[in-house]
C-alpha cells in the first residue's frame, strides 16, 4: 500500500513537471501569432487541452496519494498501538515497577500519533522534495545550464540549514515528549487518587503541582517555537537570494537575445519547483523531528527486554497436583539488597499455608514467585516437581488463582468481572462462585443484580463487596494453587467470618497460601510460616508455633490476648482485633 501511494506521488509530480513545458509552447506560439495567427490558434488548443489534461491527472493521483499515505498511517498506527498494547501485556512486573502509567498511556497515544502524521504527510512530503529537486534540477541544467549555475550554491546552504535546524530540534522534541508525560503522570495520578486528594484538602498543592508541570512543557514548547520561528525566516532567505541572482542574470539574457521569453517563463515555473520544497524544509524538518523523538520512546517499549519469560525449550505445564517447594531461594530486586534469603519449605499438595511476618518480611515477595512474577535470584521454586522457569508461563498461570490485597476491577457489570477469566461460563457458575465467596446476596439486592455496572475501578462498590466479587472472580477459575493475599482484610467480622468457612470448603483438595496479618486467618491452616527480614524463622502448626516461636507467640498475644472481653464471633472464636503488627 505505501509503494502504491508513493507511485501515486511520482505520477501526480509528472503531471506537475510537464506544465512548465505546455506554458512554454503557449508563449513561443503566441510571439508568432502575428505571423500565422490560424496555426497559431490551432497550438494553442493543443496547449490548452494539455494543460487540463495534466491538471486533472495531478488532482486525481494527488488525490489517490493522500487518501493511500493517510491509509498507509493509520494502518502503522494501529500496528504500532496493538503492539504497544500487546507488548506491555507480556513485560514483566520488575518492569512496571519501574515505569510509571503515564509514560506508558503517552507512549501508546501522542507518541504513537506523531510517527502516523509523520508517515502520512512528513515522509512523502521530503520524498516529493527531493523529486522535484532532482528532477527540477536537471531540467534546469537542460534547459540553460548557464543560469542553473546560479541557483546552485542555493542548495547546499539551505541543506547545511535543514541539517543543523534538524540536530538542534531532536533532542528538544524529546524534551517535550518527556515534559508532557510527567504532566499526564500527575493527572492520571491525581484523578486515580481523588479521594485522597479532597480527603486532605490538598487540592490547592496538587494544582500548584500540576501547574509547574505544565509550566515546564510551556516553557520547552517556546524553545522549540522560538527556534523554528527563526528557521522559516532564514529559508525564505535563502531562496529569495537564488531567486533575486535568477532575475539579475536572467534578465542580462533576455537584453541580449541568448534566452527566449518562453524560455524564461518555463526556467521561472521551473525555479518555483526548485525553491518550493525549500520552503517546506521547516515543516519536514518539524515533523521528523518529533517522530524521530517520538520513534525511539515508542521503540523503547517494543525493544524492552522481559525479565520473565518463556524459555526456548519450555514446555507445558501437566495438570497439577499441587506440590510446591521453595530449594533455597533468594530475591533481589533491580540490585537492591535481597528481600529473600535462603527460603526453604515444601507444601504437599492440598495443603493450606499460612504466610505471617511484619511489613516488609518478604510475604508478598513469595507468593509472587510461584506464579512467577518474578524470577528468583538464586534456588528454584518447583511445582510438582517442574521448574517453574521451564513450563510455559500460560500453563503455569492457568492454573493458580489470586486474591490480591489491592482490588481490581474492570468497567462492566459484576457478572463481566466475576467471569473475567472465564467469559465463557454459565449464570448458573456464576452465582455458585459469588455465593461461595459470600456476594451473592448483596448482588442480587441491586436492582440489576448481576448486571449492576461496577463503575471506574468499582466505584459503586464499598471495599469488601469489591474483595468478595475478586475472590468469586478466581473461584470461578476452579484453580489448583490458591493464593490469598489477605483477602479478607477489607471486610467486617461477620462477613469475614462466612467468606471464611466459604474458602475453607473450597480450599479442600487444593494447595492454599494465604497472606495473613491475623492470627485468626493463620491459625486453622496446616503450615504457617514466619518470616522475619525476607527469611523463614519459624514453621509449623499453630500450637507447635505457640511453644517454639517467640515471633509468632508474640504477635498472638499482640492480637487476641487484649480482645479476650470482646464479642465472639460467629463460631465461638474471639473477634479480631483491629490492631496489626507493624
Amino acid at each position: 500500500m505505501a509503494l502504491l501511494a508513493y507511485l501515486f506521488l511520482f505520477i501526480s509530480s509528472a503531471a506537475q513537471l510537464m506544465v512548465p513545458q505546455v506554458v512554454q509552447g503557449i508563449i513561443d506560439t503566441v510571439s508568432q501569432a502575428l505571423v500565422t495567427p490560424e496555426a497559431a490558434t490551432r497550438t494553442l488548443l493543443l496547449f490548452f487541452a494539455l494543460i487540463l489534461l495534466f491538471a486533472l491527472a495531478r488532482g486525481v493521483f494527488a488525490y489517490a496519494q493522500t487518501f493511500t499515505s493517510e491509509r498507509v498511517s493509520q494502518s502503522v498506527a494501529f500496528d504500532f498501538r496493538n503492539d504497544l498494547y500487546a507488548k506491555v501485556q507480556r513485560l514483566s512486573f520488575s518492569y512496571h515497577d519501574r515505569t510509571q502509567t503515564g509514560q506508558l498511556m503517552i507512549r501508546a497515544t501522542d507518541d504513537v500519533e506523531k510517527v502516523r502524521v509523520f508517515i502520512g504527510q512528513g515522509l512523502l512530503f521530503a520524498v516529493q522534495a527531493l523529486l522535484m529537486l532532482v528532477v527540477t534540477l536537471l531540467i534546469l541544467f537542460l534547459t540553460n545550464f548557464r543560469l542553473t549555475l546560479v541557483v546552485l550554491p542555493v542548495l547546499p546552504l539551505a541543506l547545511a540549514v535543514f541539517f543543523v535546524f534538524g540536530s538542534l530540534s531532536q533532542p528538544m522534541f524529546m524534551q517535550v515528549q518527556i515534559r508532557l508525560s510527567r504532566l499526564n503522570t500527575i493527572l492520571q495520578e491525581n484523578l486515580a487518587g481523588m479521594k485522597v486528594v479532597k480527603a486532605f484538602a490538598r487540592e490547592h498543592e496538587e494544582e500548584a503541582r500540576f501547574d509547574r508541570s505544565a509550566d515546564e512543557l510551556m516553557g520547552q514548547q517556546i524553545k522549540l517555537a522560538r527556534l523554528f520561528s527563526f528557521l522559516f525566516p532564514v529559508v525564505f532567505l535563502i531562496a529569495n537570494l537564488g531567486q533575486a541572482a535568477v532575475l539579475y542574470f536572467g534578465g542580462r539574457q533576455i537584453i541580449f537575445g541568448t534566452l527566449s521569453l518562453g524560455e524564461w517563463q518555463k526556467f521561472s515555473l521551473y525555479l518555483i519547483y526548485l525553491f518550493f520544497p525549500l520552503g517546506q524544509l521547516g515543516f519536514i524538518i518539524s515533523q521528523m523531528s518529533q517522530a524521530s523523538a517520538s520513534a525511539g520512546r515508542v521503540f523503547e517499549i517494543l525493544d524492552a527486554p522481559n525479565d520473565v519469560t518463556d524459555a526456548a525449550d519450555a514446555v507445558d505445564l501437566p495438570p497439577l497436583q499441587g506440590k510446591v517447594e521453595f530449594e533455597r531461594v533468594s530475591l533481589s530486586y533491580f540490585g537492591a539488597p535481597p528481600v529473600l534469603r535462603d527460603v526453604t519449605f515444601a507444601v504437599g499438595a492440598g495443603q493450606t499455608v499460612a504466610l505471617l511476618g511484619a511489613t516488609g518480611s518478604g510475604k508478598s515477595s513469595i507468593i509472587s514467585l510461584i506464579p512467577r512474577f518474578y524470577d528468583v535470584t538464586a534456588g528454584r521454586v518447583l511445582i510438582d516437581g517442574h521448574d517453574v522457569r521451564a513450563v510455559t508461563l500460560d500453563s503455569l498461570r492457568s492454573q493458580i488463582g489470586i486474591v490480591l490485597q489491592d482490588t481490581t476491577l474492570f468497567t462492566g457489570t459484576i457478572r463481566d468481572n466475576i467471569a473475567f477469566g472465564r467469559p465463557e461460563a454459565t449464570q448458573e457458575e456464576v452465582e455458585a462462585a459469588a455465593r461461595a465467596a459470600a456476594a451473592h446476596d448483596f448482588i442480587v439486592r441491586f436492582p440489576q443484580g448481576y448486571d449492576t455496572p461496577v463503575g471506574e475501578r468499582g466505584s459503586t462498590l464499598s471495599g469488601g463487596q469489591k474483595q468478595r466479587v475478586a475472590i468469586a472472580r478466581t473461584l470461578l477459575l476452579d484453580p489448583r494453587i490458591l493464593i490469598l493475599d489477605d483477602s479478607t482484610s477489607s471486610v467486617d467480622a461477620v462477613t469475614e467470618h462466612h467468606i471464611q468457612q466459604a474458602l475453607d470448603r473450597l480450599m479442600e483438595g487444593r494447595t492454599s497460601f494465604v497472606i495473613a496479618q491475623r492470627i485468626s486467618t493463620a491459625r486453622n491452616a496446616d503450615q504457617i510460616l514466619v518470616l522475619d527480614r525476607g527469611q523463614v524463622v519459624a514453621h509449623g502448626t499453630h500450637e507447635s508455633l505457640m511453644e517454639q516461636s517467640p515471633i509468632y507467640a508474640e504477635i498472638y498475644n499482640s492480637q487476641l490476648v487484649p480482645d479476650a472481653s470482646a464479642t465472639p464471633a460467629a463460631d465461638g472464636e474471639p473477634a479480631i482485633a483491629s490492631a496489626r503488627r507493624g
